[in-house]
């Protein structure tokens, strides 16, 4: 019996990019609106990305089976 391919989950292909050591990078929930009350400094932070954590980093690898 042969395995079926594990289709790549589209909305967590648009949303975590692998790095070169295979962890994967995200980008920061609270950047896209209600900016105005936001401090100049917290909006900086928001803007570069981060990496997911390690409980998560299953679950993304499960998403995109070319990880």
């Amino acid at each position: 019996m042969a395995t079926h391919k594990r289709k790549t989950h589209r909305g967590a292909a648009k949303r975590f990019t692998i790095t070169a050591k295979g962890k994967f990078k995200r980008g920061h929930a609270m950047a896209r609106h209600i900016l105005t009350k936001k401090a100049s400094g917290r909006k900086r932070q928001l803007a570069k990305s981060g990496l997911v954590a390690k409980a998560d980093e299953h679950t993304v690898r499960k998403m995109l089976p070319y990880a």
